[in-house]
């Protein structure tokens, strides 16, 4: 028989791979979202109503 610390939990090894497509699939929308529009760092432009003292 096998010992039991070689056995492999495929459920588990399953959820880490889909877990780490997920993620990869994340990133690439973010990178894709960041492209088309990119985030200003800093400036704020407010086009809004001023505010009334």
């Amino acid at each position: 028989m096998s010992k039991d610390d070689k056995l492999i939990d495929f459920a588990a090894e399953r959820d880490k791979r889909i877990h780490d497509l997920r993620d990869k699939k994340l990133n690439e929308m973010r990178d894709a979202f960041e492209q088309a529009m990119p985030l200003g760092k800093g400036k704020k432009k407010s086009k809004g109503k001023p505010k009334k003292p």
